[in-house]
């Protein structure tokens, strides 16, 4: 018997220093993905209208190429739920990105669009990969989701500030290069991890699931309020640097607002399991929603770089907290045999019907009247977003007494 005993506390003891590396590589993952995407990201629209485009041009690019990379992500899921490549896609996601990086230098309209959608094709599959990743490790580890994706949040950060600092050495055309380098090193990363995954264990195919959850109604209204909510952030992740621009704002400035909203996701990704705890989901999701509105409210009626830096102290509370929130969310409603694809259809909505019409109004809404109306639409669809979450949030404490 305690033959048998001393064999079982090995074998858990052996899963447990196991669990904790693959916590350890998906750290360092997400540090690296976070610097890759704050250094290029922010400044893709600059690099843009640096070469003569209107922020209306370049909201187009980014609109159609998000919508051609959400009619193929469902191969994505192929390919995963079928083929259980789940390390392969996340590495290949990784790669092709920074490999084109270099030809956004080329002042070609046509083909400007042509390397935007490739490598939005490739990166819109990088986040519910990695997040299932990331879900699967935290509860074998037993900690939550968010330590591991506040990573993602410190590199973003630092990625934003070095790249204010990169800048006033080299030209913005140069950005590439260290966007390939931490896309590089995320890639040898992500080639260690381990080839089987929640995601790639599923036992319902990605059109079932999706059929499946199309018909969950309260699902359906979390999908729209987070569409909603989301397509708010396209104002910061596409065009806050413009904005601010603007508004008076200097490069270097510039760096330290990226890295301000982004150190604020770290307290807020590790208060993320104490918050969800207490306050539920949706409950969670309805103070994040509030958040992006007084985010915007705020930048809405004083649209100065001041108070433009400022206010990013609130993007912790809002995207941190938000995020967080929702894909816990889908990873509690689909269960671990749908975890594929509710994660995808939540990036679809979240990440790219949200990122479409956000680049397409944003862009036109900036050219058109400035950071004051981009901000004032903000702000009543975060609203809209909002209350479509209450309602969701209804449900469950309805579904919860009856239980």
């Amino acid at each position: 018997m305690r033959r048998h005993m001393k064999a079982y506390t090995e074998i858990e003891k052996a899963d447990s220093n196991e669990a904790r590396h693959v916590l350890m590589k998906l750290q360092g993952l997400y540090l690296f993905m976070g610097l890759a995407g704050g250094i290029f990201n922010p400044y893709i629209n600059p690099i843009l209208v640096a070469q003569g485009f209107s922020s209306k041009e370049t909201g187009f690019i980014m609109a159609f190429g998000t919508l051609i990379s959400i009619i193929l992500q469902p191969i994505w899921g192929i390919m995963v739920d079928k083929f259980k490549k789940t390390r392969f896609v996340l590495v290949i996601s990784l790669l092709v990105p920074a490999l084109l990086a270099y030809f956004y230098n080329i002042e070609v309209y046509i083909i400007l669009i042509l390397i935007y959608t490739l490598c939005t094709i490739f990166q819109v599959t990088q986040i519910p990969v990695a997040d299932s990743y990331a879900v699967t490790a935290a509860k074998a580890a037993n900690t939550s989701y968010g330590m591991i994706r506040l990573f993602g949040s410190l590199g973003t950060g630092l990625g934003g500030f070095a790249a204010g600092i990169y800048l006033s050495q080299f030209s913005i055309h140069m950005l590439w290069l260290p966007f390939l380098v931490f896309n590089v090193l995320s890639a040898i990363l992500a080639s260690t991890l381990p080839r089987q995954t929640s995601i790639s264990s599923s036992s319902v195919t990605f059109s079932v699931g999706l059929a499946r959850l199309l018909r969950n109604r309260t699902f359906l209204l979390f999908l729209i309020g987070c569409f909603l909510v989301n397509q708010t952030l396209t104002a910061f992740n596409s065009f806050f640097v413009i904005s601010f621009q603007m508004a008076g704002g200097s490069v270097a400035m510039t760096g330290t607002a990226l890295l301000l909203a982004s150190i604020t996701n770290v307290p807020s990704m590790l208060a993320a399991a104490f918050i969800l705890r207490k306050w539920g989901h949706e409950r969670t999701m309805l103070l994040a929603a509030g958040a992006y509105m007084l985010r915007w409210g705020i930048q809405w009626l004083w649209p100065t770089p001041e108070v433009m830096i400022g206010i990013q102290v609130l993007h912790g509370l809002s995207f941190g907290f938000f995020y967080i929130a929702a894909v816990e969310y889908v990873a509690s409603v689909t269960g671990r045999e749908m975890q594929a694809t509710g994660q995808s259809l939540f990036n679809m909505v979240f990440a790219g019907l949200g990122g479409i019409v956000g680049n397409m109004l944003n862009g036109y809404l900036l050219d058109s009247g400035g950071p004051s109306l981009m901000y004032l639409a903000c702000t009543i669809s975060a609203a809209l977003g909002a209350f479509i979450l209450f309602f969701v949030s209804r449900q469950a404490k309805t579904q919860q007494s009856l239980n």
